[in-house]
């Protein structure tokens, strides 16, 4: 094999620009013309050994700092040991080990409070001069700055204001009376659950709001102590709902009370809820329109019709149940509140007990209407059950019209025993509100502790007097404020008037 080696003369450096002149030196005794093209073969004067002089050629005059030392090679790496193998598991894999865990972290400083303080500084006694300008000062948060002129011969006065942030408590619930009752305040046990019954489960607490016009409305039903306690569902049933829009949307309120004694009184309770909804939303707009011109009579033979076929619904499904009609059934009230503002006019219709209070001037008033005794009750059953339709609802071709006044039914077969009415009488009131007022419809349950305790209706009056509405958790602490001896179901709707 033959190795062609070519060389060439560089060219002189001219100026500082270029190459050194030592450089020159160099390239001069390594190409000099006078040399020999091949180099001896045992000497060391090869071309190898030249490139291996540029370094040092490089690095000034003789005497001058040699280059420093090439570094030490850096130690190979430690590879960590691996543990030895484990029978049954190959050595490359990682051997089985607990849940990591992590630190928990620091716990939090608490937010420390820094008192708002605002100094304002008023004119004082001054000299000869010109005025004088004092900031107002605002910490934590500088104030925009208020020029004060001095005026010669006043007094100095230094106004100091601090205000400190306070935390409200939480709303609890609390107790009237001597002494708090038995049961534990909070939830205790669930209802038991059965296959195929999932959805006629009821939550323990039920809470609703909304505010139309000139109300406010706070709605809430309550599991009663004695239910929580023993594992009972909630007998009592509420319903909130709005039908229609703007000035003739109507508000629906449904409270309805299971009986104790009967296992599925909370079936029976939201049934009826139900049933009447669909009733009144079938005619909320005739209903909305009566309300607002004031037509008493409409509204209270319109509404009795409704609730007494809902009752009439209650006992086809304890038939259909193999249940007497008193085992299937439910207290029933309501209250219409419409939305619009220039209508004041609050209904209530219901069946059943409970109650119906007005709080005015920080003072209850009772609005439950008087119910004339059993025995002088009398008359033709309600329209609807077996009664011949009234002249003023018959049509010219002998069909009667319902409340939603868009739907015609063919008159119905000839009853000859007429479905029972229920066991107590329609229970209807219009009234008007007043500015201020809160109108408290009440369940048996929370009917009874306000008539029967004086310090449960003082302890809500003075709560709800002459302030603004309450929200939704401090309304459901409101309703459940404890009484001994009442353990029931409670559920309320307050109506506040702006």
């Amino acid at each position: 094999m033959v190795f062609l080696v070519s060389r060439f003369r560089a060219p002189r450096a001219v100026d500082n620009k270029g190459m050194t002149q030592q450089g020159d030196n160099w390239w001069d005794k390594l190409y000099d013309d006078a040399a020999p093209d091949t180099a001896p073969t045992v000497s060391g004067d090869t071309l190898d050994d030249h490139f291996d002089t540029a370094p040092r050629a490089t690095t000034g005059p003789p005497g001058g700092t040699p280059p420093p030392p090439n570094p030490p090679p850096a130690p190979a790496a430690v590879l960590p040991s691996l543990p030895p193998p484990v029978p049954g598991r190959a050595p490359w894999e990682v051997p089985e080990a607990g849940p990591r865990t992590f630190p928990p972290p620091p716990p939090a400083a608490p937010p420390v409070e820094t008192p708002t303080v605002q100094v304002s500084l008023l004119p004082g006694p001054a000299t000869e001069g010109p005025a004088v300008e004092g900031p107002a000062v605002e910490q934590p948060a500088p104030a925009p700055a208020t020029d004060v002129t001095a005026d010669p011969g006043t007094d100095t006065e230094l106004t100091v204001e601090v205000s400190v942030p306070v935390d409200l408590p939480r709303p609890r619930t609390g107790f009237v009376g001597s002494r708090p009752p038995t049961y534990e305040a909070e939830p205790t046990a669930l209802p038991v659950a059965r296959p195929g019954e999932l959805a006629d489960l009821v939550p323990d607490t039920v809470l609703d709001g909304a505010r139309y016009g000139t109300c406010t409305l706070r709605a809430a039903s309550v599991r009663g102590d004695s239910a929580r306690y023993r594992g009972e569902p909630r007998r009592d049933a509420l319903l909130t709902a709005r039908f229609g829009h703007d000035e003739t949307a109507l508000v629906l309120v449904a409270v309805a009370a299971g009986s104790r004694a009967a296992e599925d009184a909370h079936l029976a309770a939201a049934d009826a809820c139900h049933w009447i909804a669909e009733a009144v939303c079938r005619s909320h707009a005739r209903l909305s329109e009566d309300i607002r011109s004031g037509r008493r009579g409409d509204l209270k033979s319109g509404l009795h019709r409704l609730t007494d076929r809902t009752y009439g619904k209650l006992r086809a499904r304890a038939s259909e149940r193999g249940l007497a009609p008193d085992e299937y059934t439910a207290t029933l009230r309501c209250l219409l509140v419409p939305a619009d503002p220039e209508c004041r006019t609050r209904v209530f219709f219901g069946i059943g007990g409970g109650g119906l209070f007005r709080l005015r001037e920080g003072a209850w008033q009772d609005l439950e209407p008087l119910l004339p005794e059993p025995a002088a009750v009398v008359g033709a059953p309600v329209l609807g059950f077996g009664s011949p339709p009234a002249a003023q609802e018959a049509t010219e071709e002998g069909d009667r019209l319902t409340m939603d006044l868009g739907i015609t039914t063919a008159p119905g077969p000839l009853i000859e025993q007429p479905v029972p009415a229920p066991p107590e009488p329609f229970r209807f009131r219009a009234s008007v509100a007043r500015p201020g007022d809160t109108l408290l419809l009440a369940s048996p349950g929370l009917a009874e502790p306000m008539r029967g305790e004086p310090a449960l209706a003082r302890a809500l009056a003075d709560r709800w007097a002459d302030r603004e509405p309450p929200g939704l958790a401090a309304f459901l602490a409101d309703t459940q404020l404890r009484v001994t001896g009442y353990a029931d179901d409670r559920t309320g709707v307050a109506v506040w008037e702006a």
